[in-house]
């Protein structure tokens, strides 16, 4: 039997919310169709969400921290209105170029929550929009990994070989696994959530 999934770790731009390139107006937050209500569920079956997001845009000198910080309490309040409280976001603001440990697919944000809030990889899920999300989460040792065909994911799954995806979310199974690869594919937020409380068991809120 696998471990329960007790976290979540969220990619933010282009799975929680839509895609805005170098987003640094809350005016431009707006969440994925279905995105709300598909977290509640995880909120009502006792998990604890986590945001893990790239933000090189303050690296890069494209938007500062006073601004990301603007985003972050947009989407605090656009969430709080399903009843969800992600129990902390962990960015990244460092450019690529800087070479730092936190920048996914490195490990070192959920280094910083495990220790905060003591996550073991064995219990957390990752879902995310990109390549690099899915690595992430691949090498801290999550079971249950989900690329999302909004945002950047269809391009991502094109670029990894994923197979079509024939419904609103398949697993892929270990045999055919590639390296890089995540363990489901899902058409976004809710058929993540879909498959994510599936995988959870019988205990979960519908």
């Amino acid at each position: 039997m696998p471990a329960a999934i007790r976290n979540v770790l969220l990619d933010r731009d282009g799975t929680v919310i839509e895609e805005r390139h170098y987003l640094c107006d809350p005016e431009g937050v707006v969440l994925v169709p279905g995105g709300g209500k598909a977290l509640a569920r995880l909120v009502r079956a006792g998990m604890r969400l986590f945001a893990v997001t790239n933000q090189s845009g303050i690296g890069r000198g494209y938007y500062d921290p006073a601004q990301y910080e603007a985003v972050r309490n947009r989407l605090d309040a656009l969430l709080a209105q399903y009843g969800v409280r992600l129990t902390e976001t962990a960015h990244c603001p460092h450019a690529p170029a800087e070479g730092c440990a936190c920048r996914k697919p490195a490990t070192g944000m959920f280094t910083a929550l495990a220790a905060r809030h003591g996550l073991l990889a064995a219990e957390t899920a990752v879902i995310g929009d990109a390549a690099s999300d899915i690595a992430f989460g691949l090498a801290l040792g999550s079971p249950l990994t989900i690329l999302v065909t909004t945002g950047h994911g269809a391009r991502h799954a094109r670029e990894l070989g994923l197979p079509q995806l024939p419904n609103d979310a398949a697993s892929l199974a270990l045999s055919a696994r590639r390296p890089g690869w995540p363990h489901v594919l899902a058409r976004d937020l809710p058929a993540a959530v879909d498959h994510l409380l599936a995988y959870a068991g019988p205990g979960s809120a519908p």
